[in-house]
């Protein structure tokens, strides 16, 4: 995991002409961080604690490569603990959103590296009884005193990366608390107070330190220490916490018990609250969070992002996420290209992927941000007529040699620069369909692993502000559109995602990953769709990724698919890319679950 670790990143002064050649190189300079190492999932349950026999059923059909199979309900998310929890509430005749609670509340303990209450999280439900989709925006928001120089030193350059990571000054208002009270008023069904019962007993029984959480740990070593809450958590009597230990979280089972008697309140009022901005700003590096921030913080609902493929829509979230768009964009472009013909381990498949991918990344640096704070031609970036031109740029026979963002339209006028801010790859994704045919795809991040390093009642703080671009404007002097502003949300490349068929979930995908959650999502969905692989070895299926003109790939590729790529003017870099994708596919037989083979999850059905 040495990208999330105490390393230095170069400043992230990059000067950008307008609609550059060059951009692509100089945002790979900062973005193509390495990604968090994988971690076999152990192949006996009691890595895990105990576990079900249902859940050591699916540790062994995901180790022999099978999917998991269901007629009424599925899960999948990424840790056997928190799916175990998920699917009691399931079983038991809950909601896909009270599953999510009670998934979500054990996966902070059981995986706190990636996600909590303490970051933020996007929602896509879709409502069997109305057939409409909603997506929620439960990301952080920046402090309302937080300037646009916060990561600015004092000669006015950008900040090296992990020193304005580390510490308070990233920290913005969470929002998963808020995000899972509004989606149980919406959608639940089972009594809120009993969604946290596994994640108490769990924190205060304790819980086994998984093979993954050790080694992340262990990796982190001293970067990890610098708040004496996190250090004496994380490292009892001085020593990382070991794979198998038994580890205990009083302070974590006090907060869900306050969550569980008073709701959101008692999060973003009150004792947690103020301790909270007690350890933002009693950081070495403190911060800007204000018990005002947390006391106004809302969750937004936003208009879903579909895009038409195979004759299936894919939707998925919308600004400040990048995700939707992206993803979009990528299969928008592929639509008219027979990736089926051409069939998974043809260079030529993964020509038109990886440049396709390129082209959205163009745009996606130039426009995406938080909507409510500039403006963005979401429509036109999705535009079919504006897609299918873009589309024409793939129809040579070699690797673009350049590409630039595109002409989408507006519906009013602005233009922007090119924006160059890092986004790490530490987040968590959560798939469910319920009894009731409700479907839900969460992903949920509190961004870098372990975030801020900073604890609070148990609980990582996220680093989101860290997603900002840390200057304002590109060297020709044009605004960057993801420039920090009070009370704004940062850009995002989460991705959860709904396909539908005719009108009705055919798929539900997600990933961590970083700006890699882009790729690995619509790689899923081209495997599906395309190329007829099962939702298991859809998610597990190699990972090719290319963002800014190399092409990122997993150790072990073909040779053939190697040498094809390389010839057709490929650069490629091998990489561990570490997809977590958890993915459910409803079909006429039933459902089908998958989870990433890079990580711990797995699927449970019923």
């Amino acid at each position: 995991m040495k990208g999330e670790t105490g390393m230095k990143y170069p400043a992230l002064a990059i000067a950008l002409l307008l609609g550059s050649v060059a951009m692509g190189q100089a945002q790979q300079a900062t973005d193509a961080v390495a990604p968090e190492g994988a971690t076999e999932t152990p192949g006996r349950g009691d890595a895990f604690g105990p576990l079900t026999e249902a859940a050591r059923a699916a540790l062994t059909a995901k180790a022999e490569g099978r999917p998991v199979a269901g007629q009424d309900w599925m899960v999948s998310a990424a840790h056997p603990l928190a799916v175990q929890a998920g699917a009691r509430i399931l079983a038991a005749g809950g909601s896909a959103a009270d599953a999510m609670i009670a998934v979500q509340a054990v996966l902070g303990l059981v995986e706190p590296q990636s996600s909590g209450l303490g970051g933020g999280a996007f929602l896509v439900w879709y409502d069997a009884a109305t057939g409409e989709l909603t997506t929620l925006d439960g990301r952080e928001t920046a402090p309302l005193a937080a300037t646009p120089t916060l990561f600015l030193d004092d000669a006015g350059q950008p900040m090296e990366f992990m020193d304005a990571v580390v510490g308070g000054r990233s920290v913005g208002t969470p929002g998963t608390p808020a995000l899972l009270e509004a989606a149980h008023r919406r959608w639940g069904r089972a009594n809120w107070a009993g969604l946290f019962d596994d994640a108490l007993r769990l924190a205060e029984e304790g819980f086994t330190v998984s093979p993954r959480l050790a080694d992340l740990v262990a990796a982190e070593g001293d970067a990890l220490q610098p708040d004496p809450a996190t250090a004496a958590y994380f490292f009892p009597g001085g020593k990382p916490v070991a794979a198998g230990a038994l580890l205990k979280n009083p302070a974590y089972a006090d907060t869900l018990r306050r969550l569980a008697d008073q709701g959101a309140d008692g999060f973003y009022r009150g004792e947690v609250a103020e301790g909270i901005v007690a350890a933002v700003r009693g950081a070495d590096n403190p911060g800007l969070l204000a018990l005002g921030d947390l006391a106004a913080y809302r969750v937004v609902e936003r208009p879903a992002v579909c895009v038409e493929y195979r004759a299936h829509d894919v939707c998925g979230m919308g600004p400040p996420s990048s995700g939707g768009l992206t993803v979009g964009q990528i299969l928008g472009m592929l639509g008219g290209y027979d990736l089926a013909a051409l069939g998974a381990e043809n260079p030529d498949s993964w020509r038109l992927i990886g440049d396709a991918s390129r082209l959205a990344f163009a745009d996606r640096g130039r426009f995406m941000a938080d909507s409510d704070h500039v403006p963005m031609p979401t429509e036109g970036l999705i535009d079919p007529a504006y897609l299918a031109e873009r589309a024409k740029l793939l129809a040579g026979d070699d690797s673009l040699p350049e590409v630039a963002p595109g002409q989408p339209g507006w519906s009013h006028a602005a233009l922007w620069g090119q924006d160059a801010s890092l986004e790490l790859p530490s987040t968590t994704h959560i798939s469910i369909v319920d009894g009731q045919g409700n479907a839900l795809s969460m992903t949920t991040t509190i961004e870098n692993g372990f975030g801020s390093r900073v604890m609070a009642h148990g609980f990582l703080l996220n680093n989101e502000l860290t997603d900002f671009s840390f200057e304002t404007h590109d060297a020709d002097g044009w605004p960057i559109a993801n420039a920090l502003a009070p009370g704004k949300r940062p850009r995002s490349s989460m991705a959860p995602t709904i396909v539908l068929k005719d009108g009705k979930p055919a798929m539900v995908i997600g990933s961590p990953g970083g700006s890699r959650i882009i790729g690995y999502v619509a790689r899923a969905i081209i495997a599906h769709l395309d190329w007829g692989m099962d939702i298991q070895k859809a998610v597990a299926a190699p990972n090719l990724v290319n963002r800014f003109g190399p092409m990122d790939v997993e150790p072990g590729l073909p040779a053939a698919l190697a040498d094809g790529l390389t010839a057709l003017g490929f650069e490629l870099k091998e990489t561990d890319l570490t997809s977590g994708l958890q993915g459910i596919v409803i079909g006429p037989e039933g459902l089908s679950g998958g989870a990433d083979p890079r990580r711990e999850g797995i699927a449970l059905g019923g």
